[in-house]
């Protein structure tokens, strides 16, 4: 018997770095331990950018989809057609970290998430026709591949939320948000009154920034080239905020928290950011490096560490999906962590406007509305 398949609308890059252009593919319908979902929206990441220049082509990128069930494949017995959910990243569920609570850091990480197929290599979108006459197409990107109208996602990327959830809104939990909130929450884990600055205050560390304020920091500095985020950033609790590019910068921190930051965050992904994150810091304080960005190496002065500062990567705010965003959600609807401030939408059919907004920084959270 023939597996189902369904019509889908998504955004394909066949030449590196973009352009993203709507095709009709076909998906397979899911296969063991994975799930059908109907996508309503998804947001926009630095990553997808960041990755349309590394992956095989063609592909289909988007990682902070949200949408409803629509089937379910063999083995998966704890949703049910019709559920509300969001995605995240996917996970083996059998190595030491997955075991141990730190999916995050799951051991085959790169092969679930990374190289454009299941693990085996297959992929359940293809195309056919004259234009383009190879019929794989690259999919399961961090899970699911959610600049799509339907995706096939693995069951372990995939968390339930309440049915009266906003489809347009809590795709972006899934990477994004967790993320900046991960790293405060779960990872620098601040105790009330410290001292924390988060450098770039975009939708990673804008949430780091709601995340501290949950959290009861005291001094919570945003550090920014864009007035408008560091605005913005006043509004989610930042107690003070600095111009990245002023050339008094360090001067300037070291007045606000004299003696250093307990904490530092960077989001930016820029080697000379870190450097000054890490320079900020305190005796003993601690860096977490949450951004992919331009710089592919990090460096700074031996010294700056020898005070017992630490430099601690972080993926995913190292969290459990499954009860990290609910906590999230919660927290949201109580009025603590205020993201809808941050969301553009956008129409599937405008994902050039969208990607480029994204580009040129001049959205916190762009999210793509499919439905």
């Amino acid at each position: 018997m023939k597996p189902d398949v369904y019509s889908v609308t998504a955004a394909v890059v066949r030449n590196p770095g973009g352009p993203f252009c709507l095709e009709e593919l076909t998906l397979a319908g899911p296969g063991p331990n994975e799930v059908l979902v109907r996508v309503s929206s998804s947001g926009i990441c630095g990553t997808d950018l960041e990755f349309s220049t590394m992956m095989d082509l063609p592909v289909v990128l988007g990682h902070e989809g949200a949408g409803t069930v629509e089937a379910l494949g063999s083995g998966v017995t704890d949703l049910a057609v019709g559920d509300k959910v969001t995605m995240t990243f996917a996970r083996c569920d059998n190595c030491g970290p997955c075991r141990s609570g730190a999916p995050a850091y799951c051991t085959n990480f790169w092969t679930y998430n990374f190289i454009g197929s299941r693990p085996d290599g297959t992929s359940a979108l293809s195309c056919s026709g004259s234009n383009h006459p190879e019929s794989l197409v690259g999919g399961h990107f961090l899970g699911q591949s959610s600049f799509a109208t339907r995706v096939v996602a693995r069951r372990t990327s995939v968390v339930r939320v309440p049915d009266d959830t906003d489809l347009h809104i809590v795709g972006p939990f899934g990477c994004g948000f967790q993320t900046g909130a991960g790293a405060v929450m779960n990872v620098l884990k601040p105790q009330p009154d410290s001292t924390i600055a988060v450098f770039g205050v975009g939708g990673v560390g804008a949430a780091a920034v709601m995340a501290a304020g949950i959290e009861r920091c005291g001094a919570i500095v945003a550090v920014d080239v864009s007035d408008a985020k560091l605005e913005q950033a006043k509004g989610f609790g930042a107690t003070h905020t600095v111009r990245s590019d002023n050339p008094d910068l360090l001067s300037i921190l070291n007045e606000i928290a004299p003696g250093g930051f307990d904490f530092t965050i960077d989001a930016t992904g820029r080697a000379d950011v870190l450097r000054n994150a890490v320079s900020a810091l305190a005796p003993l304080g601690r860096c977490g490096v949450v951004g992919v960005g331009p710089s592919p190496e990090m460096s700074f002065e031996w010294r700056s560490i020898l005070a017992g500062r630490t430099v601690t990567g972080i993926t995913a705010g190292n969290s459990v999906p499954e009860t990290f965003l609910p906590q999230l959600l919660e927290l949201r609807r109580d009025g603590l962590f205020p993201v809808d401030k941050l969301l553009s939408k956008f129409a599937f059919a405008d994902i050039d406007k969208a990607l480029e907004a994204v580009s040129q920084g001049t959205v916190g959270k762009a999210v793509l509305v499919m439905e």
